[in-house]
């Protein structure tokens, strides 16, 4: 048994290693195209320009990972199934569940090698990438310039007009508020130095607002130099400028985690968490749509059909899921379970249809 067990493993990833080759492949062929617009611009040169498309693959990898897979998997099994070895494995008593479940089984295996390499390995070549190329076109200080932004940090909502390179600010605004939501504080400095604790500013006005005997007073204090401590980390102002799909999934948590902690909605970011916390089911759903097609009797639709329509439905099935997460947000659904039901009740129904397959 442990034969043909590595026999159809290596067949699967064969097939996914195909199709991850050609998948990488055309997209680093229209993006090569897409930047020869570029070359020759300062110092960018065609090499630069395959250092950029290459360093850009483990990202695509991942982004791509659960069509790449499931195609792999349709399409070593097609395979299998063309050639009559399905039927072999068959007859010497492999049910359908288990060719299933070996199938299910390989499929997870290189999906959560594509996720380490997504997790760890392809933000850290994603940013080298594009700090390169930004340098080499002149760019690296009109890219490091920042819009401004608004934070709220506990009772405290800091306004900062730019943003230069993630650690320098220039036009910071604090204001600080009460219990009962009243301003006492108001800083205000013309640049500030973030070193992932604290707002370090200099040339400060410091404006507090007290009352007594129904009066408020006001006043002013200068300071070269004043610290203010806050809650939030590098990794959050790193974010701000960035959408969710290429933040890592630590940074999305701690994201979600400071906008609970401030009362700010956190649902844009909590969409992606539960996406990514839930491929491995989309894909398992999708995997066991894709069998269906498979072990369909030849006698009705052709091996081509049934691989043809598997992966039209499983790409579908991917972008139902990702419309399910905009009508989450857009009608304050749970994201968690509108990243959950649909490849629950696919990968049941499926399921159930393949045990019925299975015993008939």
């Amino acid at each position: 048994m442990k034969i043909r067990e590595r026999y159809i493993a290596k067949t699967l990833i064969t097939y996914t290693l195909v199709v991850l080759l050609v998948w990488l492949s055309i997209y680093s062929f229209f993006n090569f195209l897409a930047e020869l617009n570029s070359v020759g611009k300062e110092s960018y040169t065609i090499l630069q320009a395959l250092k950029f498309i290459v360093l850009q693959m483990p990202e695509i990898a991942y982004e791509q990972a659960s069509p790449i897979i499931l195609l792999g998997c349709i399409l070593g099994m097609g395979h299998l199934a063309s050639t009559s070895q399905l039927l072999i494995f068959r007859i010497s008593g492999v049910s359908i569940l288990k060719i299933t479940w070996l199938t299910v089984k390989n499929a997870l295996f290189f999906i959560f090698i594509i996720i380490v390499i997504g997790e760890f390995l392809a933000p850290t070549l994603t940013s080298y990438s594009k700090n390169s190329r930004s340098m080499a076109l002149g760019l690296n200080n009109i890219s490091n310039s920042q819009e401004g932004f608004w934070i709220r940090d506990g009772d405290n909502f800091i306004n900062v007009k730019k943003n230069i390179d993630g650690k320098i600010f220039a036009g910071i605004t604090v204001i600080e508020v009460n219990s009962s939501n009243s301003i006492k504080r108001v800083i205000k400095s013309k640049g500030a130095e973030f070193d992932s604790n604290s707002l370090i500013m200099n040339e400060t006005e410091i404006f507090s607002i007290s009352k007594s005997n129904n009066f408020e007073n006001f006043s002013i204090k200068e300071r070269n130099l004043y610290n203010k401590i806050v809650s939030f980390d590098q990794d959050l102002i790193d974010s701000l400028e960035k959408d969710p799909e290429d933040l890592s999934t630590l940074t999305i948590i701690k994201q979600i985690q400071f906008l609970s902690d401030n009362k700010l909605r956190s649902g844009v970011f909590e969409v992606e968490l539960y996406k990514r916390l839930t491929k491995p089911l989309t894909l398992l759903a999708m995997i066991f749509l894709a069998m269906l097609f498979i072990f369909g009797s030849n006698r009705e639709v052709t091996l081509g059909r049934k691989i043809f329509f598997g992966v039209a439905l499983g790409l579908s099935f991917e972008l139902l899921s990702r419309i399910g997460g905009a009508v989450s947000l857009s009608f304050d659904l749970s994201p968690f379970l509108s990243s959950i039901l649909p490849a629950l009740i696919v990968m049941t129904i499926s399921l159930l249809l393949l045990i019925k397959k299975s015993i008939s």
